[in-house]
């Protein structure tokens, strides 16, 4: 047995292609069950704790013991506020809880500063964070009733999304969980899920490592040699962005299509995001899991607050400083460098100037053409305007400074 497992390496989820040869392999009997209607909790368990420990066992056993002091953690304080709220609602209460929440993040977050790496930190914590703290507010909002501990384990650490997403929400996953899909209805997502994980091949393990292997350092060459730095620099601002894309999406369609294996539909998180013709449209189409869940459990509530206490009189200002508190958020969750929160900034500001157009245009709408061309002509724009957001997001403008000016 111990030779056995010896022959099965420590391997980071989807990293690798022989990550999918032992999927394959260990998903046949799931799949064979499954295409009769039946779900075997059993086994799906064995898959959970096989999966887990080849991506947290061995040289990152301390990610793995993290994730299990993270676990505990989490569990009980949502545990303890669910029985809190079934008898009291106070906002203190709820604000402590979502805090306690978030803590485990902030420690690893501010660990840099303080010269040290958390032993807190594992693969996929942000991920977790985002949904624990996602069932504390469905808790408070009175629309999460019940709370099954073993139903709340399994929501976090569902192996598929553990590493990068998607981030699905606990109602939706419970569905999947309490009712495994017909035949008729297995065979359709045994198809999609098959498709996107060759589809994922293709976006991560040929497009992605085209431009992020071979490109993006000659175009990188180019702009840091100081013979064309301007030429260069715009041309790592397309190569990042389409690699970004291809690499990210890459990884979510793999956690999407195993979780069609598994007979769950995980949601997908990137819809062809750049032929959107304006900002907002980009936001639905890009993280899109990230972008709803940023929308449902931040922005929509600040915005509540906001015009409730009636903080601003304008809703378009109560919006708008919506917007740069949302953003600014996000850019510090990427981390905190002055790139993350400028490009946070920068997508605020995208928002708000889309707004202020939407309005013009619904004003003058008999004066402004709307054809195919102007379509073009927006996506074009918002093509160029993201790509210029993923440059900033890239550092590679960090570099550059201390390239040319710091020196």
């Amino acid at each position: 047995m111990s030779q056995l497992a010896q022959l099965i390496p420590y391997l980071t989820p989807y990293e690798k292609p022989f990550y999918f040869i032992i999927l394959g392999v260990l998903f046949i009997p799931s799949i064979l069950l499954s295409l009769n209607g039946k779900r075997m909790m059993w086994y799906q368990n064995f898959l959970t704790i096989f999966f887990l420990w080849i991506s947290f066992g061995g040289p990152n056993s301390k990610q793995g013991l993290a994730l299990i002091a993270y676990m505990i953690w989490q569990t009980l304080l949502t545990a303890i506020y669910f029985k809190y709220r079934q008898k009291d609602n106070k906002s203190s209460v709820f604000y402590l809880a979502v805090l306690l929440n978030l803590l485990p993040m902030f420690i690893i977050k501010l660990s840099p500063f303080f010269g040290s790496q958390s032993i807190l930190a594992f693969l996929g914590y942000s991920y977790l964070t985002f949904k624990s703290v996602q069932v504390v507010m469905e808790i408070r909002d009175g629309i999460l009733k019940e709370f099954n501990i073993k139903y709340y384990i399994q929501f976090l650490i569902f192996f598929p999304t553990i590493s990068s997403g998607p981030i699905d929400r606990y109602r939706r996953f419970l569905k999947d969980y309490l009712n495994p899909p017909d035949k008729e209805k297995y065979v359709e997502l045994l198809q999609k899920g098959i498709h996107y994980i060759f589809l994922g091949l293709l976006y991560k393990f040929i497009i992605g490592y085209v431009l992020g292997s071979q490109l993006l350092p000659t175009v990188q060459g180019f702009a840091l040699g100081g013979t064309a730095p301007v030429l260069g620099t715009i041309g790592y601002m397309y190569v990042y962005s389409f690699y970004l894309f291809f690499d990210f999406a890459g990884y979510s369609l793999f956690a999407v299509g195993t979780s069609y294996l598994l007979g769950y539909e995980t949601p997908m998180n990137f819809n062809k995001p750049f032929i959107s013709p304006n900002i907002k449209e980009f936001w639905n189409r890009w993280h899109i899991t990230l972008s709803f869940w940023f929308r449902d459990y931040v922005y929509m509530r600040l915005m509540f607050t906001l015009l409730k206490k009636k903080v601003f009189k304008s809703r378009v200002v109560a919006s708008n400083v919506g917007y740069f508190g949302l953003f600014l958020l996000m850019g510090l969750w990427h981390g905190l460098t002055w790139y993350y929160i400028v490009y946070g900034i920068y997508h605020a500001l995208l928002i708000c100037i889309n707004d202020a157009w939407l309005r013009y245009k619904k004003k003058h709408k008999d004066k402004l053409p709307s054809n195919r061309w102007t379509h073009a002509l927006a996506i074009f724009i918002t093509f160029n305007a993201v790509c210029f957001s993923f440059l900033i997001f890239s550092g590679f403008l960090d570099t550059l400074i201390k390239q040319f000016i710091l020196v």
